[in-house]
């Protein structure tokens, strides 16, 4: 097998077999996973004909989880063209396809066939971001090195800007972690928005800044969206049977799939959308789905984009032009990259694997029907849910404060709630969803990653969108009929969580409210919130 423009993909449509591989001439395979499509790894730098890089689309992903179906067909068309790009750049590729006859849907399986048709002498691996794919593969590691005589290799992602260990190499052992005290010494490390040994401005967050909603008449930027015909992959998954939720376009597919449509994504956001994200990163607006948010949370979480690579555009941006882009936009969104997203990472190794087992309050409720198909007569939710079941998409305050807001209320299974926010979006990766999730929105892990619940009654959402405009039910009132179910949810929450909350100093003025309402007022509220509850 000589070097081509071409990868080989094995098909059901190809004659060539895994058996027809060469036995000769290839001593390393080199394993490239769906979210480690980064084309600046150092793997990539020179050709090597005695390496065989190799891909596979395997029913061990798509049926670990019901994902969206276009978060399936974005990884594997995105899986496909880096293939095809490592192939005109000279590299050897071997794509597996998920109807291929020879494939055993495991990437363990796939990988020990291929190690024996083609004799190889050695396995590299980049360590994979999610708990269960490294369990998977450090286990098979030790156990192939002996069968097949075969050497195992590892090697870093080169993706991040912090380690696994980071939480423990900089703070040692505690039972939580502050996301400020983390963010500020990555800002010190990096020397972003950093004056000297002081922060831009004078302080570190500008979070104060970042919650405006837009005025009536505002003119809203059009998205950049790209137009992929994907339909021959979608073909692929009704053919095989996986089960997916959520809508598709195959034809007109808006996400990017490549390294340069990443980097075309990212020019848009730091020259159009950029010098508005802050002021309006926490607002939700009924027909504006993506609003001044970047979304390149996909092409970062597949690698197809770096963090240092983000974050240096957007500086650069800032820089060039201070007067267009304040303070306050360029922090707020440096924050989510080099603090948020390297944070919950470093929390997810910290704590793994018994943070996905989690529990704190106990909540046991069956996540509620209408979170797969957006029928529900709360306007908030009918809005949000429906938009990630178009866009596999919702940003980070309708998943934290409309989706997981209620699901929090509401006392639902951690579990369910975990399964459905890594099914319906298309960034979602257990490393970035199950921190967020089940840390964050769900406080199930008793405060390591957030100081308090997350909670609000409609109040929040009043202030924050338009969806109560048009709500069957009426934000202002806080009992009898028509009256918001966040407002009765929310005193609910704080009744039955009343003893656990108490030594949580940010939740102490809310707890005394609770206890000056009168018994009366405290019998309707938690009688109302549950025959609410039991009409779900």
């Amino acid at each position: 097998m000589s070097s081509s423009s071409e990868p080989i993909f094995l098909s059901s449509a190809c004659k060539l077999q895994l058996n027809q591989l060469p036995k000769r001439g290839l001593k390393t395979v080199a394993l490239i996973l769906g979210d480690q499509l980064n084309a600046s790894h150092s793997w990539f730098q020179q050709t090597d004909d005695e390496r065989l890089f190799v891909l596979m689309e395997i029913r061990q992903e798509t049926d670990y989880c019901r994902h969206h179906v276009q978060k399936v067909v974005g990884f594997f068309a995105a899986m496909r063209k880096f293939a095809s790009a490592l192939a005109e750049a000279g590299h050897r590729v071997l794509y597996l396809t998920l109807d291929n006859q020879d494939n055993q849907q495991s990437i363990t399986s796939n990988l020990e066939a291929i190690c024996k048709t083609t004799q190889a002498c050695q396995v590299q691996l980049q360590q994979p971001d999610e708990y269960r794919l490294d369990e998977q593969l450090q286990h098979w590691a030790e156990t192939v090195v002996d069968s097949l005589n075969v050497r195992v290799d590892w090697f870093d992602s080169e993706h991040f800007i912090t380690q696994r260990s980071v939480l423990q190499d900089w703070f040692g052992e505690q039972d939580n972690y502050v996301m400020e005290h983390f963010y500020r010494r990555v800002r010190k490390q990096t020397g972003y928005l950093m004056n000297g040994d002081k922060p831009e401005g004078g302080k570190w967050n500008y979070d104060h800044d970042n919650r405006k909603t837009p005025k009536s008449g505002h003119d809203y930027p059009t998205p950049l969206l790209f137009a992929h015909d994907v339909s021959e992959i979608h073909q692929l998954l009704l053919d095989s049977g996986i089960d997916t939720l959520g809508e598709i376009d195959s034809k007109q597919f808006i996400w990017p799939l490549s390294r340069r449509e990443a980097k075309e994504l990212l020019t848009d956001f730091v020259e159009r959308l950029l010098p508005n994200f802050g002021d309006y990163q926490d607002a939700m607006v009924t027909g504006q789905w993506s609003l001044y948010h970047s979304r390149l949370s996909f092409a970062l979480n597949t690698k197809m984009l770096a963090p240092k690579q983000v974050v240096d555009a957007a500086i650069q941006a800032w820089q060039n032009n201070p007067k267009a882009i304040s303070l306050n936009q360029i922090e707020g969104f440096i924050r989510q990259i080099i603090g948020w997203r390297e944070f919950v990472r470093a929390i997810y190794w910290q704590f793994m694997p018994n943070y996905g087992e989690r529990n704190h309050l106990n909540h046991k409720r069956q996540l509620p029907d209408f979170y797969w198909n957006g029928e529900t007569q709360m306007n908030c939710l009918e809005k949000s849910i429906r938009q990630s079941l178009d866009y596999a998409y919702a940003h980070h305050i309708q998943r934290l404060m409309i989706t997981g807001n209620f699901a929090l209320l509401a006392g639902c299974d951690p579990d369910a709630v975990d399964a459905w926010y890594l099914g319906i979006y298309i960034d979602a990766i257990e490393w970035v969803e199950l921190p967020n999730t089940r840390g964050m929105s769900q406080y199930a892990d008793g405060g390591i990653l957030a100081t308090k619940p997350y909670v609000s009654s409609g109040s929040y959402i009043h202030k924050m969108s338009d969806y109560c405009t048009d709500c069957h039910y009426d934000v202002k009132r806080k009992t009898g009929e028509g009256a918001c179910p966040f407002n009765l949810l929310y005193w609910h929450f704080i009744d039955r969580h009343f003893e656990q909350l108490q030594g949580n100093g940010r939740m102490g003025l809310i707890l005394k409210q609770w206890e000056k309402r009168s018994e009366e007022d405290k019998k309707q509220i938690t009688q109302e919130a549950e025959e609410f509850l039991a009409s779900l």
